[in-house]
């Protein structure tokens, strides 16, 4: 003979604070726990793992980038989590979430998210995945600065550094980096300097223009040809040689130049890292 077992409104609602899952869920686990709350939640953690596997295998496309700056502005942090619409990334639940991911990461790189990812999964009902986090760690006189674009789709994070500590807390030493992350964001390059840039990427480009340029010219011209084609291309794609999104007549080179002339200091742009949800990871 089954034992009837009573679940009240309190009890369910117990777990369910504990755990975020469903009304429906918390009774059947109660009921399968004979009342015990805490046996309860295994169970739920348990069926919350297994549903979390089954849902591992559905794409997930969607999602956001989010960001951590530590106090003092010394380390700073960017994660990818994606999931599988667009409804949960814009989500406010979803991207607190993901923010106190960052700064959980932020604040212990070698964190376990997998048991709160698993809590997600079972509470949002989507694959949700955490696709990669890179961080700065600023060594010096300097800041580390992000900025998030296009409600989540981009992240941006640059480290700044000075030759002295009264610059680095200078306001004007602060906006510059702002509207460096900025105009990364916008402009996408791919590194600081063309010396940066990976040389498999220059190859291809330099094997685009020789195809492209005229065969019926000396060799010197030709090659002059494809020289001002690939500085071209590195004004395009290295930050320093940017136009600057902000004033389109001044490079990033000369905005730093101006305002390390106005501080009276030495400016260096050492760093910076851009993600986009869902880009091809290279290397």
């Amino acid at each position: 003979m089954t034992t009837q077992v009573n679940i009240d409104a309190k009890q369910v609602g117990a777990l369910r604070e504990k755990t975020g899952a469903g009304m429906l869920e918390c009774r059947k686990a109660l009921v399968e726990a004979n009342g015990e709350i805490e046996a309860a939640i295994d169970i739920l953690r348990k069926k919350g793992a297994a549903s979390a596997a089954k849902k591992a295998g559905r794409a997930a496309n969607e999602g956001v980038i989010a960001q951590a700056i530590l106090p003092g502005a010394k380390t700073g942090i960017l994660v990818e989590v994606n999931c599988e619409t667009d409804f949960v990334a814009k989500n406010a639940d979803f991207l607190a979430l993901t923010a106190g991911w960052a700064k959980t990461l932020a604040e212990n790189p070698a964190a376990d998210l997998e048991p709160v990812r698993v809590e997600a999964v079972t509470k949002i009902g989507e694959n949700i995945q955490i696709r990669r986090s890179a961080r700065i760690d600023v060594a010096g006189n300097g800041i580390v600065a992000a900025y998030i674009h296009l409600g989540g789709k981009i992240g941006v994070l640059l480290e700044v550094g000075a030759g002295k500590q009264d610059t680095v807390n200078h306001d004007d030493f602060k906006q510059l980096v702002r509207d460096i992350t900025l105009h990364i964001a916008a402009a996408s390059p791919v590194s600081i300097r063309r010396e940066d840039v990976s040389p498999a990427l220059a190859a291809r480009e330099r094997a685009i223009y020789v195809e492209q340029t005229p065969k019926d010219k000396p060799a010197p011209v030709i090659e002059k040809i494809i020289e001002g084609k690939m500085s071209k291309f590195f004004a395009g794609v290295c930050l320093l040689e940017q136009a600057f999104v902000k004033n389109p007549e001044q490079t990033i080179t000369q905005l730093v130049a101006e305002k390390a002339k106005t501080l009276g200091d030495t400016i260096e742009v050492r760093k910076f890292i851009r993600y986009q949800v869902g880009e091809e990871i290279v290397g």
